[in-house]
Order: C-alpha cells, then structure tokens, then sequence
C-alpha cells in the first residue's frame, strides 16, 4: 500500500476550482506516511480465529504476512472445509481444530488472543466467554444483536480489564486518520455540518443484505448496524464529540415480492428465459456468467471447473434465490440525522441501489470545506481561498485499514493496556446505540436522544 499526490480533481462529488480566483489554481499537495502494518514485536502472539470465512481469512493472512508479530494456533469453524482449509495453511494441530465456538471454550485458555468473527448472531456470547477466561479479542461488528448486549460487553471488557476492539476499521484506514487530523487541528475552524454517504453498491446490496447472511434483520442486525455502524463510528471518532440525538427514515421499496416480474421463480435458474435476461438482479448473471462475488462458495479446482459448483450453489441455497422472493427485510435505502454536543449536524445516506461503492463525504467549518470520497479529498482554506489536497493511489473497500487495525490490536494487546488501543470499547459501544436509537427512529417515527 502506498500513497502519493496529485492534484486530482473529485468529479464524483463536484469541482472545487474557483473561476476567476488566479489563487484558487495554486493548489498545494500532502500526504501522510502509510503506517507500517507490521506490529514488530519480540515475540509473536499467539491467536485462535472463530470463524474462517472472509474476514477470518484476512485476520489470518496476518499470521502468514508478519510471523514474527502473530501465530495462529486454534481454528474454529463449524463448516468443515474452512476449518480444515485455514488450519493447513497455518499447520494448526489437529486438537486445536473445533467446530462449533463453544468448544474451544472447554479448554483453559490456550492463546493471548482471539478473533471473532462469526455471524452476527455469534458474536455476543463467545466474545463473553472469552474475557471471562482473560482472552484479548478483537470482535467483528456489530458487538450483539440488541443495545443491551452491546453495553453488556462494554461492561464486561471494563470488569475483566480485557481488550474488546470492535472491527471499526475505517478508523485505521490513512484516509479517514488523516481526515481526523485535520479536523482535530482546527483548520477547518468549528465544525457546523457534515453529509457523509456510504453508496453500498448493487451487487453488494444483492449479494449481503438480500439474498445473504444478512438478508434478516432480524437473525442478523438492522442494516444500520450490519452494514454501517462502520459509518457511524468513524463520524463519531472524526468528529470527537458525543451525540445528542438521532432521527431516520428508510424501507425495504425495491426488494419485494410484489415488484417480481411476471415470468419470475423462486429461484433465478427457474426463471422464464426472457424475464432472467432482462433482469439487473439476476443471481445466474452476478454469479455464474461474470463469476463474481464468489468468496462465499467454498469452491475448488481452477476457473474453468467451478461452473457447475456454482450451479449447485445457485440450486440449492438462498444466493439464488429472486431478488424479490428472498424473504429479506432490510431496508434498500436510509437515511439518518444526528445532533452533537457542540450543535454539528450530520446528514447521514446509506443507499443499496447505486453503481458504485466506497464513502463519500463533505465536512463545513467556519474556516474552511472538505470534499472527499476516500480515494482524496480537498480542503479549501476561506481565508487564503487556496486548496489543500490529499490522496492514494491504492483503495479498498476498508481504505487500507484491515491490517493495521489487526497492528494496532496486537500492540495493545501486548501491553495488556485497553487503553492503547485505537478504538476503545466505550467509543465503539457508543456508536452501535446511536445505531439502535435510529432504527427506533426510523419504526417510531420520533426523534430519539441519546443516553446521557
């Protein structure tokens, strides 16, 4: 990963040029260093990962990338060809390979830390019992399914003097720190609003919150926190500042059964040939002609021999369902405000129907503007009219940040100091309510306050 600059000009999100103003063309270009995601330590720590589906793998990965830092000597998982796909790599015992999460609970502990990273519906209680017998952990997001179970593991965290660190990752990715940093310096002057959208991406929208894992809301978490409690932390942390109060709106429009085309099925391969053609949903397209979004399927062989492993898949489990018979009841589009402490607004846009991914944000001070969509941004500076620009020449859907939040863990974790931690458990906590308040909002009508 590595940065560079450039005058680059943010289409996508409108020009920040000033005709006539000769100053304005000055522009004047900085970055910050990339922080190296290797945790250097003296002695790697030794970790157990529940859960060896994607995000499990890329916690993983750090095993193999900085084997001085981290070693991973427990695997969990009950689908058997992660487990066993995950363990080779890492040539993990054959007693420290468990199936279902409680198991590697029965033995004392047995490593410094452990990643949890199993459906949301898992998170709540093996990331209890594991500081109950003094595990470091790093959670994915959400915390829990209720606000309740959130403060839960907040409060169990402060009880057993543990590390909890939440998979907030933006917070570690260069663009949104050095986003931060500007902010917290006061060159933007006081902050009096921000608009921030997240456009999650159609084949996304599909391939998650429609026919995935988290299709339902309630197996899994309302969309504001399954997708973007990732958003509402890192606006939390940008800002610095607690909120106040929250309102939302939002529904499920496109993805229902009443807007399914006549000619439609249950199952997309079950379609009639000229309704799946014309169809922009259509499961057989995203995954079995254009072979994407296939890190789910547990495939094998090469390229060429997984067609009909992906048939099987699309026969047989709910990534084939129709778009519009999936039974899901996440919301296609939301929208949230929130009041801080210090009177900011944020006006806040998940959208599931767009072309393209990735954060896009603007940010009004007193003394200047941002425009940014976390490839760049410009910082306009009122008082010389002189634009200040940042940029990446690399991005991903973190921005960068997955390995040098798992760093960040394992440093803390070395010092057994919660307190070194980046993101905190009582920030992180925090947002997850703000989360659960706007959905209140947005089934209630009513705008909801905050917990003093």
């Amino acid at each position: 990963m590595s940065l560079a600059a450039g005058a680059l000009s943010l289409p996508s999100l409108g020009s920040t040029s000033h005709a006539g103003d000769a100053d304005a063309e000055k522009d004047s270009i900085f970055s910050s260093d990339v922080p190296n995601p290797d945790a250097k330590l003296g002695k790697p720590l030794t970790a157990i990962i529940i859960g060896a589906g994607n995000r499990g793998r890329i916690y993983s990965s750090y095993a193999k990338m900085f084997p001085g830092s981290m070693k991973l000597i427990g695997v969990s998982d009950v689908n058997e060809f992660r487990r066993k796909n995950m363990s080779n790599a890492h040539d993990v015992p054959a007693e420290n390979q468990f199936g279902d999460w409680s198991e590697v609970f029965k033995k004392p502990k047995m490593a410094d830390v452990v990643f949890i990273s199993t459906p949301d519906d898992l998170h709540y209680e093996p990331c209890m019992k594991a500081l109950e017998l003094g595990y470091h952990v790093l959670l994915e997001k959400p915390a829990a399914q209720t606000e309740k179970e959130c403060t839960d593991v907040m409060n169990k965290a402060i009880e057993t003097k543990r590390l909890v660190v939440l998979s907030h990752v933006l917070r570690y990715a260069p663009y949104f720190a050095e986003l931060r940093r500007l902010i917290q310096s006061g060159k933007l002057g006081e902050i009096i609003s921000v608009q921030h959208l997240e456009p999650i991406g159609m084949e996304h929208m599909l391939h998650s919150y429609v026919r995935g894992n988290w299709h339902d809301s309630k197996k899994s978490t309302p969309i504001i926190l399954a997708k973007s409690c990732h958003d509402l932390d890192i606006i939390r942390w940008m800002l610095g500042q607690p909120c106040t109060e929250v309102s939302a709106f939002g529904d499920q429009t496109c993805f229902k059964r009443e807007n399914a085309p006549q000619g439609s099925a249950d199952y997309c391969l079950d379609c009639a040939k000229e309704t799946e053609a014309a169809c922009p949903f259509s499961a057989k397209k995203i995954y079995y002609d254009r072979r994407t979004w296939l890190g789910y399927f547990d495939l094998s062989g090469d390229h060429n021999q997984r067609g009909e492993q992906i048939l099987k898949y699309l026969r047989n489990t709910h990534y084939g369902r129709c778009a519009f018979r999936a039974d899901n009841n996440q919301c296609d589009h939301y929208v949230m405000n929130m009041k801080f402490k210090d009177g900011a607004t944020v006006a806040f846009s998940m959208e599931g129907l767009t072309s393209y991914e990735g954060r896009h944000t603007r940010i009004m001070g007193t003394k200047g503007d941002v425009v940014g969509d976390m490839r760049q941004f410009t910082f306009h500076d009122f008082a010389t009219k002189k634009n200040h620009k940042w940029s990446s020449k690399t991005f991903d859907g973190h921005g960068g940040g997955d390995l040098i939040m798992v760093r960040d863990f394992l440093v803390a974790a070395s010092k057994n100091d919660p307190a070194a931690a980046t993101s905190s458990i009582q920030s992180s906590i925090e947002s997850h309510v703000m989360g659960f308040r706007a959905e209140e909002s947005r089934k209630t009508g009513k705008t909801m306050k905050m917990p003093v």
